[in-house]
């Protein structure tokens, strides 16, 4: 089951777990009235998984790649974990499995407050378009995952501010109306 927790302020080494002290973990309930949405799948069958096809069939997630984030495997890696790291959102949903290794994509809640998760092999996860996040590996410095997309991919990441797109606005409305 995923772990989710609210992060502290601490300085220091982002692949930390960067725990709020006291814990303040967050439920699986609290992520989905965020717009954020999990499930758990067995990373060890995927390319003929029919959970998977299922979620990608009902969802229209038509265009998937793979993509290994480490040293030896990413072009210009120390850059792109840089990038990653960054506050940004995106125009589109971002979907996310992870098929071996760790690593945690932060989200702000309501109060604008971090909320850490942590994914590892078997974890899928979807963040809505609008909401502010970031992504960086743990202390293991290695994670597989693959990239879904309805349509073509659109990498394009817009770091913060931008809640002048509509992405942002229609996402603060979502937020409004849930509790």
């Amino acid at each position: 089951m995923v772990q989710a927790w609210y992060m502290d302020d601490a300085p220091g080494d982002p692949r930390r777990p960067h725990r709020a002290q006291p814990a303040r973990p967050v439920s699986l309930e609290q992520l989905r009235r965020l717009g954020v949405n999990y499930w758990k799948l067995d990373a060890d069958k995927y390319e003929n998984d029919p959970d998977l096809e299922k979620i990608r069939r009902e969802r229209n997630y038509s265009w998937m790649d793979i993509i290994t984030i480490c040293k030896d495997k990413l072009p210009n890696y120390e850059e792109k974990i840089k990038m990653f790291y960054e506050e940004h959102l995106h125009l589109d949903d971002e979907i996310r499995y992870i098929l071996d290794g760790s690593g945690y994509f932060d989200v702000r809640d309501k109060e604008d407050k971090w909320i850490r998760i942590f994914m590892e092999k078997g974890d899928m996860i979807t963040l809505p378009a609008g909401i502010y996040h970031r992504f960086t590996l743990d202390e293991k410095n290695y994670v597989q995952a693959m990239r879904l997309f309805v349509g073509e991919p659109v990498w394009t990441a817009y770091n913060r501010p931008a809640d002048h797109f509509d992405a942002r606005e229609q996402y603060m409305k979502f937020l409004a109306q849930t509790t």
